[in-house]
Parts: C-alpha cells; structure tokens; sequence
C-alpha cells in the first residue's frame, strides 16, 4: 500500500501539472491570436511587400489573361494592368485595403497626369494632395470609399491627409519598421545611413558591421523571441512558428538576420524600393533609384487605359471563386493567406481553384517557410491535377527583391 500510493499520487500530480502548462500554452497563444485579429483589424499594408516583376515573371501574364488576386495594399494589381489582362478581381476581408486599392484605381483614372499620380503616391510632404483628392478623386469614388478617407480621426485629419505627409508611415507596417528604426537608434545605429551606400559591396559592408551585429543584442533577442514582436508584418502566430522552426535553437532572430541581409545586400539599393521603405521609410527621389513598377511613366499609359478592367470585392478568395463558371480564370495570387490557413480551409479554397482554372491555368504564392504549404495537406485528388515548377520557384524566389519570404511557389494547371 505505502508503495503504490505515492507512485499514482506521482502520476496523477504529473497529469494534472502538463494540463496546467497546456491550459497555459493555449491560453497564450488564445491571447496572441486575438491581439493579432485587433491589430490587423485596421490598415496593416500601405504598400504590398511582393515583387511585381517576380509575380509577372512567373504567371507569364499577358494579355487577355482573367486575374483574381488579394489586394493588400494595390501595388501589384495596378503593375498587372500594363500587361492588359481581360479582367482583375481583387478581395480582401481588410475593409482598409479595400478603400485604399478603389482610392488608387480612381487616382489613376481621374489624376490629371502620371506626375500628378507620382505626387500623391511617391513623394512626402505634398500638402497639395488632399486638395487633389477632392477635385478629382472623391467625386468619382463611390459613397462607401468617399466616406471612409474623409473620416476624421481623433487628432481631427481625415484619413486622406495621411497622403499629405508620408503614407507608408502609417498603418500597421508603417508603425513596425518606425520601431525598428527607433531601437536600431538605441543601439547607435542609424539605419537611413545605407542609402549614402553607392555599391552592392558597401551595401554588404553597412550590414556586416551596423546591422548583422544588432541581432546579437539582448534585447532585440528578448523582443524577437516574442510571437507578438512579427504582428507589425502582419505574421501571424501560426507563421511565427514556421519561421522558428528553420533555425536551429527556435528562435526568429536568426531568419530575420537572413532576410534582412537579402534585403540589404543581394540587389543595388537604386533598383529596389522595398529597400528604400525598410531602412529609408520612403520612396527614392529620380537621382537615387527607381519608384515601384506600378509608378513608372512608361507603364502609366497602360494601367490608366486598363483600371477600368479591375473589380475590388470585400471578400475571401473562396468566396468569390464560388461564384465564378468554371475554367473561368487563368491567373490567381494567393500572396501568402495559405499561411494561415487550416486544412479544411485549404482544401475548400483549392477546390475552388481547380474548379475554376483554365486550361494552363497559373497559381502562384509566397510561404514565410521555405516549403510549399500544400505538401502533406491539400488532397491528393486536387493536388494530382496541378505541376509544381518547383526549380523555376526557386530560381525566382531568389529575385523576390522584398526578401521577406521563405519561399515563392508557381502551381500549373495540368492539360
């Protein structure tokens, strides 16, 4: 009796002990999931941080293509424009995205000119803008999108003053990379100082000896070891984990060094503007570099021609799909919504898609990993009628110049 007593209290302390640290694991990551859902209630991307050359490249868009794609924040949609595809349906369940890709189609459409465009969409401190906004934007907005720039926030701006000053400032992207600028300052190091680089070598040297070391810093190490520290990407906490999971003592800091030294060093600083907003906060001027493909003046013609052919839906991909005949659609971009996906979510989405995809039909998409999100989950039946271009993936994942995904993904519809 004395024997077996203290064996089973044993046991039964040790059942009730690895209870306690799971009730508290899920409650944690309970907590960290709403605070992400607040968060990304609001305007997380003032610019979508997808390479559109990349995108291009591998759907091998052009025209007469039907595109349905996730708007984030509009940027690449307009770039597809200038390859003229037939049609462009745009979702997203952010209502703040969806008012800003309406308000950039209408600027492109109804802005006097292609400079009156770069002025409200490139250059900083531009009071002119709002003014340029109610002569020729608002009137051709509809009533839902008017109302949502002229809302005035609690310091009394409307929302569309934002552009008078520097949008890609604010939303919850702008505000992530401001407070990295501030603690990169703690620790002595001015981050702007890479755009007085004029060489991929003096790129790589800014990084070896200001950058690289700040991640050996306690505290950056206690603020990235941190599932909440990634929200202002708009990485989520399922996401966080598949990044820890690719270094070896599970911790995010070592990827991010990774990315950001991609970010850094692989592309000159004058031919890559997601560059300009991590370590610049905004855009080149003409005699530093080149704006997004989206602003270029030889490109303006075709998207301001085009931005008629783009219908913007507060809607889930699947849930748009659901309404389209099938082989209906030729191009899809999943950005990287799969990320957060659960199976049956998936499953139902790519059901969808194989539905509906044309023959030859494309389907591309980015993964904080470096796998594609289908292995192992998406049905064999859906998977087994698409070719993964699992080289070419690779090959262009490498010229993604925003450098923040693991992996770049082009799925093929089989004949």
């Amino acid at each position: 009796m004395t024997d077996v007593a203290p064996d089973a209290d044993f046991r039964k302390n040790r059942k009730l002990k690895n209870a306690l640290l799971q009730h508290k694991a899920l409650t944690k990551d309970g907590l960290s999931e709403r605070l992400f859902g607040m968060l990304f209630s609001g305007l997380v991307y003032p610019q979508i941080w997808e390479d559109p050359e990349v995108d291009m490249e591998a759907m091998q868009l052009t025209e007469g293509h039907s595109i349905v794609t996730i708007g984030s924040g509009g940027c690449n949609m307009l770039a597809y424009l200038s390859r003229s595809p037939s049609s462009i349906d745009v979702v997203d369940l952010n209502p703040n995205h969806v008012a800003l890709n309406r308000l950039k189609l209408a600027a492109f459409q109804h802005l006097p000119d292609h400079a009156a465009v770069v002025h409200h969409f490139a250059q900083e401190n531009t009071r002119s803008n709002s003014r340029s906004y109610d002569r020729f934007i608002a009137p051709n907005l509809d009533a839902q999108t008017r109302d949502y720039w002229n809302k005035r926030g609690v310091t009394g701006r409307r929302r569309i003053a934002a552009f008078n000053r520097n949008f890609y400032r604010t939303g919850l992207l702008g505000r992530f990379i401001g407070a990295g600028h501030i603690v990169a300052r703690l620790h002595g190091v001015k981050l702007t100082d890479i755009t007085e680089t004029r060489s991929l070598r003096e790129q790589r040297q800014f990084f070896d000896d200001r950058i690289a070391p700040l991640f050996e810093k306690p505290l950056i190490r206690w603020i990235t070891a941190r599932k909440s520290s990634l929200f202002g990407l708009g990485i989520p906490p399922q996401q966080y984990d598949e990044l820890a999971s690719m270094s070896e003592g599970g911790t995010i800091a070592p990827v991010l060094r990774h990315r950001l030294e991609k970010l850094a060093c692989h592309f000159p600083l004058k031919d890559n503007y997601f560059a300009w907003q991590a370590f610049a906060r905004r855009y080149p001027q003409p005699h530093e570099g080149t704006l997004p493909t989206y602003l270029k003046p030889e490109l303006y013609p075709a998207i301001r021609a085009n931005a008629n052919r783009v219908t913007v839906h507060h809607a889930s991909f699947t849930e748009l799909l659901t309404q389209k005949a099938a082989a209906s659609v030729d191009r899809y971009i999943l950005l990287d919504a799969q990320d957060w996906m659960n199976d049956r979510q998936l499953n139902d989405l790519w059901g969808e898609i194989t539905r509906t995809a044309a023959p030859g039909a494309r389907v591309i998409f980015r993964t904080a990993a470096e796998k594609s999100v289908l292995d192992g989950r998406l049905a064999d039946t859906l998977l087994d009628q698409w070719t993964y271009h699992a080289e070419r993936s690779a090959e262009l994942n490498k010229q993604d110049r925003s450098a923040i995904y693991g992996g770049f993904h082009i799925y093929e519809r089989k004949a």
